[in-house]
């Protein structure tokens, strides 16, 4: 439909700066959509790299104690979240050039328009110049019969009515010219005016799809960037849910443990006999040199036969005769 060709015509015929003005505001719109999608691509870029920021701090997480695991689970969805903004803003800046090569083309088919429309600005400064003397011719011819008439009234002579008579027919000549004129000039200007109003449109048209074609690139690139967002933060919440607590405890235990084997109880009168007898034999194998009965020799830093805690045999020269001694 020709809405531009029946809603700007008017009075005083301004419709056609309306639709000039509002095809200069073009490109300005291109230009802020492109310092929007810039400044978008900015905070996200922003943004991933805080994400990878706080990967890093995931990854200087303590190792110790039970929480240790759940830091990887953080570093991981911190890191993916952050490849997510950082392919958004790829993305983004992408769509930025294809918003300045539309930019581009837009200026040179409004070079085109302006062009085209040279003839309809002639056409209004035509029609407003022969407006303009319309009343004026008007009101020459009214006042020329006003006159003609008051002398009639006043019974003047002939050669007096016939001046008026003259002049009254000479204005009333330039009226019709007058009028003449501006019929002509009219009909130039609603012809190039309509064709100036459906080419506005087109452009306007054409516009409207490329812009609304870019904008509907940039909510695909943003939607698809929360949908890869919330399976991250799904995949993370079912991380968090999948590391019971009995897990973190297990794993703790498997790998920082110190041993199964718990320490037996002692009986004293079989304690304290062991340690006689132990006595007993060193002391005899100390005479001889030898190790107890039932022993290996002893060895400087063999494991003593006292089997104390820490007991080592060591090598002593005592009197001229090498002896093993247990210090404990």
């Amino acid at each position: 439909m020709s809405y531009f060709g029946e809603h700007f015509w008017g009075e005083k015929n301004h419709g056609f700066d309306v639709l000039y003005q509002s095809m200069k505001q073009g490109p300005v719109s291109t230009k802020e959509l492109a310092d929007f999608i810039r400044e978008r691509a900015t905070i996200e870029e922003t943004y991933s790299k805080a994400m990878a920021k706080l990967s890093k701090l995931a990854s200087n997480g303590t190792p110790m104690g039970t929480f240790a695991p759940l830091w990887e689970v953080f570093r991981v969805s911190s890191d993916k979240l952050a490849l997510c903004h950082l392919e958004l803003t790829r993305k983004l800046q992408d769509l930025i050039k294809d918003v300045l090569r539309y930019g581009e083309e837009q200026l040179k088919a409004h070079k085109k328009c302006k062009e085209e429309a040279v003839g309809t600005l002639d056409a209004v400064q035509v029609l407003a110049g022969v407006s303009q003397l319309l009343p004026k011719s008007r009101e020459n011819y009214l006042n020329r019969c006003m006159d003609q008439e008051r002398l009639r009234r006043e019974s003047t002579n002939q050669k007096e009515m016939d001046k008026a008579e003259t002049k009254t027919k000479k204005a009333a000549e330039s009226l019709r010219r007058s009028v003449e004129k501006y019929n002509s000039a009219r009909a130039d200007f609603e012809q190039k005016m309509l064709d100036s109003a459906l080419r506005f449109q087109a452009l306007e048209e054409t516009h409207l799809r490329h812009m609304k074609a870019l904008l509907g690139s940039y909510a695909h690139s943003v939607e698809n960037t929360h949908v890869q967002i919330g399976q991250v933060h799904e995949e993370f919440k079912q991380n968090i849910e999948n590391v019971s607590v009995e897990m973190l405890l297990r794993k703790f235990a498997e790998s920082k443990g110190t041993g199964r084997e718990k320490p037996g109880p002692l009986d004293f009168e079989a304690y304290s006999t062991a340690a006689l007898q132990e006595g007993n034999y060193e002391a005899a194998a100390g005479r001889q040199g030898l190790s107890p009965p039932g022993t290996e020799p002893a060895r400087a830093g063999a494991t003593c036969s006292c089997r104390r805690p820490g007991a080592r045999v060591r090598d002593v020269c005592r009197g001229g005769r090498r002896r093993f001694h247990c210090p404990a």
